[in-house]
């Protein structure tokens, strides 16, 4: 009851309440469990983790012990405090082979898979799942396991050809009374969907269950279906409809901070403004979607950088534990063997220097572990170059230190032109092959101090230190005609690749960055408009500098 029926699970546990004087201890550490349950589910998380820590500091048995450390990890993951979340992971985790009942080393294991999930650790989230699976699982216990794989399959790009596993899964959580976890895996199969180009499929999928999702009355799912209709019907044109759900999402945005549902509302609101002239509100929402695109760029490095530092906690603490064992051995080895002193002594010298490289090895390896990650983190994983995260703050610094001497700077901003077109009609690889060359292109001619990067989907963006805004079109040019030399033959098929270009600079429109790259999208929307293949200067720079494509 405690998922499928809230309700019917509340009138359970004060029934047991009341009888609770007939209760034996082992019955009353249950209840303790099921109260605290109670208080994380009805969304009050700080009494039901204190009631749940309580628990499981104190309990003597092993099973609610694991049950109750299981509800602290999913509950610290649903206040979003990861560390804290995966430290009592360990603690619990490693209790789990000594419980006999099945569905408790389920709970435990789900709990383990969605935490992991949720810090970008998706091979850890499918290990769980398969652990749940292979153990004779409940129905419910498959409905959980496959939404974590799901989960972790899309996110890792994998869920393509699963769609037969996935129908698999609804189904089980549908039969098992899980609705909630139905809708979850439904929204995915709805991305999987629209992400094909049946954005029609996707929206009926997801409406026939409409009314179904909002009554779970939890926002993540409901989030995440939203988030999915209102692409959906962006990208069929129903702008009205893309609001309307866009908004839905903003309206559970307390609990869905900093997440990917609240970017792709902020997105849809922007795109949609944009795709209806209204450039007044297509600014105020690109500025909000950049924000929101900001905050969840930095929550996801930030859930990584804590799961690298739990693990290097975790190496830690048990290297201390095995160099302490180590040192009571040498200690026992001394007091057997008095007569053999100095042989002792150079013995535990030799192990003193094994552990201190060990340790120094691991300081090594977590050092090298955080420069990839944070490598990853500002590199646009499809192309190489910066991601809009890093490109934004260098750009920034860059223009702080240049306003100082007044120093010109440049900033192109540019869009291939009808990139959907080419996706629709030669599939998502060749579109992404095409990212890759107009990255390796413009990246070529990026002299030492300037900046390129790639803003999303195929917009890109150059920050020129040092240029003049003639100078700004003159590389704009360049650019361009690189990316119309682009030969596609080796992808089997013929076509043109184009862009349009805006250009801002800073004599006319300041150093601050947000207004320059406003502006360089004013003046790439004019250059769509033109014709596209073109470069354009934003208004109110001077028009000599404003060249068309020949």
């Amino acid at each position: 009851m405690r998922s499928a029926d809230p309700e019917q699970f509340n009138e359970l546990v004060g029934q047991l309440n009341a009888s609770i004087k007939a209760a034996s201890d082992r019955q009353r550490q249950k209840l303790e469990y099921l109260k605290a349950y109670q208080l994380s589910f009805s969304g009050r998380f700080d009494l039901g983790i204190e009631a749940a820590k309580t628990l499981f500091e104190n309990s003597t048995d092993i099973e609610t012990k694991v049950q109750a450390g299981s509800l602290i990890v999913n509950s610290y993951a649903a206040t979003r405090d990861f560390s804290e979340g995966l430290r009592y992971l360990n603690q619990m985790i490693g209790l789990v082979d000594e419980v006999g009942d099945p569905e408790i080393r389920h709970h435990a294991w789900a709990a383990a898979g969605s935490i992991s999930n949720h810090v970008g650790q998706y091979e850890q989230g499918i290990r769980y799942a398969d652990l749940m699976l292979a153990d004779s699982p409940s129905a419910r216990t498959s409905c959980f396991a496959g939404a974590l794989r799901m989960e972790a399959f899309y996110n890792m790009g994998q869920l393509s050809g699963r769609e037969t596993e996935v129908r698999t899964i609804i189904d089980e959580c549908v039969g098992a009374g899980e609705p909630l976890f139905a809708n979850y895996v439904r929204a995915y199969h709805a991305r999987l969907m629209a992400d094909r180009g049946d954005r029609n499929g996707a929206i009926v999928l997801l409406s026939q269950h409409l009314d179904e999702v909002e009554a779970t009355k939890y926002p993540r799912v409901i989030g995440e279906v939203y988030a999915t209709l209102a692409e959906a019907y962006l990208a069929a044109g129903d702008y009205e409809a893309a609001d309307r759900f866009a908004r839905g999402v903003m309206r559970h945005a307390t609990a869905m901070a900093s997440s990917a549902p609240l970017v792709t509302a902020h997105r849809v609101l922007y795109e949609s403004a944009l795709q209806r002239g209204n450039n007044a509100a297509a600014l105020a929402h690109h500025i909000n979607y950049f924000d929101a695109n900001s905050a969840y760029l930095n929550e996801v490095k930030a859930r990584a950088l804590v799961y690298e530092q739990v693990l290097g906690e975790t190496r830690e603490k048990n290297q201390t534990i095995e160099l302490l064992n180590r040192e009571n051995q040498v200690l026992q080895l001394r007091e057997e063997a008095s007569a053999l002193a100095t042989r002792n002594t150079q013995l535990a010298i030799a192990l003193l220097a094994v552990l201190l490289g060990t340790i120094a090895f691991w300081a090594w390896r977590t050092k090298r572990s955080q420069v990839k990650f944070q490598r990853l983190a500002e590199t646009d994983a499809l192309t190489g170059v910066s991601n809009r995260m890093d490109f934004s703050r260098r750009a920034e610094q860059a223009l702080a230190y240049c306003s100082k001497d007044g120093e010109e700077v440049g900033l192109v901003m540019f869009d291939l032109d009808e990139f959907k077109s080419i996706n629709d009609r030669f599939g998502h690889a060749t579109g992404d092959w095409v990212l890759q060359e107009v990255a390796k292109v413009c990246s070529d001619i990026c002299r030492k101090n300037d900046r390129f990067g790639r803003l999303g989907g195929e917009e890109f963006a150059f920050l020129l230190v040092g240029c003049d805004l003639p100078s700004s079109v003159a590389l704009a040019q360049a650019c361009r005609k690189r990316i119309a030399a682009i030969d596609t033959t080796s992808t089997g098929h013929a076509f043109a690749v184009t862009a349009s270009f805006g250009v801002s600079g800073t004599r006319a429109s300041g150093y601050d960055f947000l207004t320059l790259l406003s502006r360089a999208d004013d003046a790439l929307y004019q250059a769509k408009h033109a014709g596209r293949d073109r470069v354009r200067t934003h208004g109110l720079e001077a028009d000599t500098t404003t060249v068309a494509a020949n």
